[in-house]
C-alpha cells in the first residue's frame, strides 16, 4: 500500500508521454521534441572550467545557504540587472524547484491558498500538492495577451484562506511580460490583503522586441511581502546543474527558509562553482545575451511558421521560450499522444505538452499545447510543417 498523499500526486503533463516517445524512438523515429524546455545551445565553457579547474580535493557539503563567494557573485549579477539584493537575503537552492517548494512551504499555512494566474507552469501544482495548499486560479486569456486582471477583480478572488499571490514573470507557459503597472497592481493587492507577493524570475533576460522585464525587488514598499525564485537553468543552458536562488528581504521568511533549507544539508557543490567561474568570466554577460537573441531569432521564425497553420491561434509571446497555441482540435492531450504513437512523415513526428496541465479549472486548456521554441530555426521549419501535417490528418480521420 502507498499513502493516499503519494496516489493523489499530479504526474507532469510534460513529461508523462515521455514512455511513449522513448519506444517511438527505439523504433527510429526521430522527434522534434518540443514538449520540454530544455536549451539546446551549449553551455558556456567558464561554467565548466569553474568544475574540472577547481582546486577541490573532497567534494563536500556546501553550506546550507550556499557558498559564501557564489552568494557575493550573485548580488553582483543581480547588482547589473538592478536588483539590490545583500548576500544574506538569498539561499542558494537545489534548482529552482527547490526553491518555489520553499516559498510555498514558508507563505502558507497548511490549507492555504496561492492566487495564481492561469495558464501557469505544472510544477506548481506538485508544490502546492507536497505543502499542503492549494492553487486558486487567476482568469487570464490570450485574447488579451494574458494581462493581469483588474485590481478589483483580484481582490474578489482573495480569500480568508489566501497566503500569497504567485506570477511569472516572464511566464511560461504563455510568454507574457508584465508590465510595470500590472506588477504595482499586483504589489497593491498583496500589500492590502497581507500577502506574500511572490514572483518566479527564471526567464528574466529572455525578453524580446528590446523591453525588458521588472523584477518585484524595482517595486516600492515590497520589502517585507516579497520573495523572488530564480534559477541559472535556462540563462546558462546548464538545467542539470540544479542551482537556483530564493530571496527575500524579510528576515522572518528568510530565517525560515535556511531551517529547510539545513534539513535538506546542502546545494549541489559542483554547479556552484561552475556558476561562480562564470559569473567572473570575460563570458558574463555576453554569453547570455547572445542566448537570448538566438531565442528571439527563433522565436520569429515560429510564429511565422504557426501562423499559416489553418486553425490554429495564439498571442505573440514577449519573453520565456514558450507558445501556447489552440488547436482545431477537441482534445490536445489525444493529439499530442497521437502525434507520438501513430503519425509519421517521413518517420518524423514531434512531442508536444498538453495544455489541461497548465491549468487548475477543470475543462480548459484541453484544445492546446505548449510548444517550447528551444530547437535551431530549421528544426522548428520542420517541426510547425509536422503539426501542420499531422492536423491534416488528424481532423480527418
Amino acid at each position: 500500500m502507498t499513502s493516499t498523499r503519494a496516489a493523489q500526486f499530479p504526474e507532469s503533463p510534460i513529461r508523462k508521454l515521455n514512455p511513449l516517445s522513448e519506444k517511438a524512438e527505439a523504433e527510429g523515429v526521430h522527434l522534434y521534441h518540443l514538449n520540454i524546455g530544455q536549451p539546446d545551445i551549449p553551455t558556456p565553457d567558464e561554467f565548466f572550467a569553474g568544475i574540472t579547474d577547481s582546486d577541490v580535493d573532497v567534494l563536500s557539503y556546501s553550506p546550507s545557504p550556499g557558498l559564501p563567494e557564489v552568494r557575493e557573485a550573485l548580488v553582483r549579477y543581480y547588482g547589473d540587472h538592478g536588483i539590490d539584493l545583500q548576500a544574506d537575503e538569498i539561499i542558494v537552492t537545489v534548482g529552482g524547484s527547490e526553491a518555489g517548494l520553499f516559498a510555498f512551504y514558508v507563505a502558507l499555512e497548511p490549507g492555504g491558498e496561492v492566487l495564481v494566474p492561469e495558464p501557469f507552469y505544472t510544477n506548481y501544482r506538485g508544490f502546492a500538492k507536497m505543502s499542503g495548499t492549494e492553487l486558486s486560479p487567476v482568469p487570464s486569456s490570450a485574447k488579451d495577451d494574458f494581462r493581469l486582471p483588474d485590481s478589483k477583480e483580484l481582490d474578489d478572488l482573495v480569500s480568508e484562506y489566501t497566503g500569497a499571490l504567485l506570477l511569472t514573470n516572464p511566464s511560461n507557459p504563455t510568454g507574457r511580460v508584465y508590465t510595470k503597472d500590472e506588477l504595482e497592481r499586483a504589489r497593491d493587492v498583496a500589500l492590502e490583503n497581507d500577502l506574500f507577493l511572490i514572483t518566479d524570475e527564471v526567464y528574466r533576460e529572455f525578453v524580446y522586441d528590446g523591453k525588458q522585464a521588472r523584477s518585484i525587488f524595482q517595486l516600492d514598499g515590497i520589502d517585507d511581502r516579497g520573495v523572488m525564485i530564480d534559477s541559472i537553468s535556462k540563462r546558462l543552458s546548464v538545467c542539470g546543474a540544479r542551482i537556483g536562488v530564493i530571496a527575500s528581504r524579510n528576515r522572518r521568511f528568510l530565517d525560515a527558509a535556511l531551517r529547510l533549507s539545513q534539513a535538506r544539508l546542502s546545494p549541489p557543490t559542483l554547479g556552484q562553482l561552475g556558476l561562480r567561474n562564470f559569473l567572473n568570466s570575460s563570458e558574463y554577460p555576453s554569453a547570455i545575451d547572445e542566448m537570448v537573441r538566438r531565442f528571439e531569432r527563433r522565436r520569429d521564425v515560429l510564429l511565422d511558421e504557426v501562423r499559416d497553420i489553418p486553425g490554429v491561434d495564439f498571442s505573440r509571446p514577449g519573453g520565456a521560450f514558450y507558445l501556447m497555441v489552440d488547436l482545431p482540435v477537441e482534445d490536445a492531450d489525444d493529439f499530442a499522444r497521437w502525434m507520438i504513437t501513430d503519425f509519421r512523415h517521413q518517420n518524423e513526428s514531434v512531442a508536444l505538452a498538453p495544455g489541461a496541465g497548465f491549468y487548475a479549472t477543470p475543462g480548459k486548456g484541453k484544445s492546446q499545447v505548449r510548444i517550447s521554441y528551444v530547437l535551431n530555426r530549421d528544426d522548428l521549419r520542420r517541426a510547425a510543417e509536422l503539426i501542420g501535417v499531422a492536423l491534416s490528418e488528424y481532423t480527418d480521420s
